[in-house]
């Protein structure tokens, strides 16, 4: 059982959408092994009670409501606006048509929501460790909630290629090349609030 490691499905005909948002969720969660599937038919192939959660069009669930309504607590329906009179009322849904930012921000209180950030999953896999400083601590975290280098540089006195030279340093220690991907990495390791970015 040492291996196991809970998968999520995206039920999506639009395959690049499902790609990107496939990249998104093992970014968010990496122990989650996330499957793609072009079609309901797909999916009901290959096991769908072994999945945590669906990540699925509306069209889908809207063609297939029955097993979708007996599976809203692992439903996920991809909607491409966020108001709520749009949305489908029984189900949790995720707005796709937004910026990356907000998108990576949803998806973060959807697990932080749904697994109380990450105590109802498995462990997440061991990585290198990432040794950051307590001031690319306070760096990384007035990034991930949208200052500029120069607003950085005033809010902790110090120089603006200092903030420079921070950002830098994080990003290649942690491997990663967005604020995107910096979010992500603050707000799973509690550096900062999903509610302050």
């Amino acid at each position: 059982m040492e291996n196991f490691r809970p998968k999520i499905a995206i039920v999506d005909g639009n395959t690049l959408a499902a790609i990107g948002l496939r990249q998104m969720l093992q970014t968010v969660m990496p122990m989650m092994q996330v499957d793609v599937f072009g079609s309901f038919a797909e999916l009901e192939a290959n096991d769908p009670e072994a999945y945590f959660h669906y990540f699925v069009a509306m069209n889908l669930v809207l063609e297939n409501r029955s097993f979708f309504l007996e599976h809203r607590r692992k439903t996920i329906v991809l909607t491409t606006s966020t108001d709520p009179n749009v949305q489908m009322r029984d189900f949790h849904s995720l707005c796709v048509n937004q910026s990356e930012n907000q998108l990576v921000k949803s998806l973060l209180m959807l697990e932080q929501h749904a697994h109380g950030q990450g105590r109802n999953l498995p462990q997440m896999p061991t990585t290198k460790e990432k040794n950051l400083t307590n001031r690319e601590v306070e760096v990384l975290s007035l990034i991930v909630q949208g200052f500029i280098n120069k607003e950085i540089a005033d809010r902790l006195n110090i120089g603006l290629t200092t903030v420079i030279t921070r950002r830098k340093n994080i990003m290649e220690k942690l491997g990663v090349r967005s604020v995107s991907a910096l979010t992500i990495y603050a707000v799973m390791n509690g550096y900062v609030d999903i509610n302050r970015i």
